[in-house]
């Protein structure tokens, strides 16, 4: 009989997908060099402001200029920051590697840079659509559309969706790791 399972449990080669508790607790830990980040971005911003006032007021002179510049200087960066490191030999960010998480494909490799960028554009693809609508709300308050509504609604239904998928998956995979083909699993923690 050729079985995966011994009765005294599951294979060696089954990997240890990671659930929600410390996809949720690496996710903070990635937040502390984020937060650095914006810290210093926000510093660097309201000095640059006040030596050209009238560059800032351009820069975000309406929504598709603030959502541009908050994408560039934002999004894009962070994204980097997870897409960057989950494609390189280590498999994972600096908060996924203090958990013992590493990101592989379906395979199990390392991912490779395309499908790292492609998996990282739909884990923020929510996070994207709300600053877009914010930044709609930010300029025109009064007209707060029923195409801004749905937007924001959508963001819920994703953010939802995305839990959802982890928590009722055997393999603990959230909506973006299934487009995408990867994995999160758990590692012995080589680090202290």
């Amino acid at each position: 009989m050729n079985s995966s399972r011994t009765e005294a449990g599951p294979a060696a080669h089954e990997p240890a997908y990671a659930g929600l508790r410390p996809r949720l607790l690496a996710f903070a830990l990635d937040y502390l060099p984020i937060a650095a980040y914006l810290v210093g971005l926000t510093l660097v911003s309201i000095r640059l402001s006040r030596l050209f006032p009238a560059a800032a007021g351009r820069l975000f002179a309406g929504p598709l200029a603030g959502q541009t510049a908050g994408f560039l200087t934002v999004t894009l960066p962070v994204s980097l920051y997870f897409a960057l490191g989950e494609s390189s030999p280590a498999r994972a960010t600096w908060g996924k590697r203090r958990l013992g998480l590493i990101v592989v494909s379906a395979g199990g490799e390392r991912l490779s840079r395309p499908r790292s960028l492609a998996r990282t554009s739909l884990k923020f693809a929510p996070w994207e659509l709300a600053h877009a609508c914010i930044w709609q709300l930010q300029f025109r308050p009064e007209a707060a559309s029923p195409l801004i509504t749905a937007g924001l609604a959508l963001v819920w239904l994703l953010v939802g969706a995305n839990a959802a998928a982890l928590l009722l998956s055997e393999t603990r995979q959230t909506l973006y790791d299934r487009l995408a083909g990867t994995s999160v699993i758990s590692i012995k923690r080589l680090e202290v």
